[in-house]
């Protein structure tokens, strides 16, 4: 299994890039440059909804690997992202109850690669990220997420909020994870089920809570209020676990 970090570099390389459909995560623009050629590129990563960042020269040459960087430098997916089709796909072949795990701008790729794997032991269909101000699938979350990530699909969209809504459609419903929620056992999880955890400092977005049906906490018992991201996302996720196997 390879888990090489994917770095294109070059304005023709990277438009290229864009231009036959290969996932890119980040971009990395000289500061400044506004000609032709680089306005094609920002708006080929709008469209496609990846990250770009202005950077000075100083960081575009430490970061390159050719020293032929031409202003642009980009970081590609380590792994192909899946389709949300594939995870109720793969809940229909199992024959259970859809369980997705959605990650609301995660930013730690150790803490995203933790819950990949994470989601593969509970028998989670697939994670899904959000494409912005979120970590993507980079070669430290494949490495990571020890191997799960060959079996366990991520999907990345572009609005969580909006994709929450077109589940519910689909007979899915919502818990996320805060503090200020009912406590996890006295919360009903079973059936079609999608697991919302939050941002490493922030929890999860105010207009992202507002769309789930329930919100549920982990019982604290320390001096300290808050868990990391993969483990409270591993808790909740053992708990949906425990409640599947009550109700068989």
């Amino acid at each position: 299994m390879r888990y090489e970090e994917y770095t294109i570099e070059g304005r023709n390389a990277v438009l290229e890039a864009f231009r036959s459909g290969k996932t890119i995560d980040k971009l990395y623009i000289l500061d400044g440059c506004q000609d032709g050629p680089v306005r094609t590129i920002v708006r080929e990563a709008k469209k496609q909804g990846s990250l770009f960042q202005f950077v000075t020269k100083e960081r575009l040459d430490q970061m390159s690997t050719t020293g032929k960087h031409q202003g642009v430098i980009a970081h590609a997916a380590a792994y192909e992202y899946a389709e949300i089709e594939d995870m109720f796909a793969l809940a229909e072949q199992k024959g259970e109850a859809p369980f997705f795990i959605l990650l609301d701008e995660i930013e730690d790729p150790h803490n995203l690669g933790a819950i990949i794997r994470t989601a593969n032991l509970a028998g989670a269909h697939g994670v899904i990220i959000p494409k912005r101000r979120a970590v993507g699938l980079t070669a430290t979350v494949a490495k990571t997420s020890a191997g799960a990530l060959n079996y366990t699909p991520v999907a990345k969209v572009t609005n969580l909020a909006k994709t929450i809504e077109e589940l519910k459609e689909r007979g899915l419903w919502f818990v996320c994870a805060d503090m200020n929620g009912d406590v996890m056992y006295q919360t009903n999880l079973t059936g079609p089920i999608g697991l919302v955890i939050g941002n490493e400092g922030n929890g999860v977005s105010r207009l992202v809570k507002e769309k789930c049906d329930f919100i549920t906490s982990i019982p604290m018992k320390g001096d300290i209020d808050s868990l990391n991201a993969s483990v409270a996302a591993g808790v909740l996720a053992y708990e949906i676990v425990r409640q599947r196997m009550m109700t068989k």
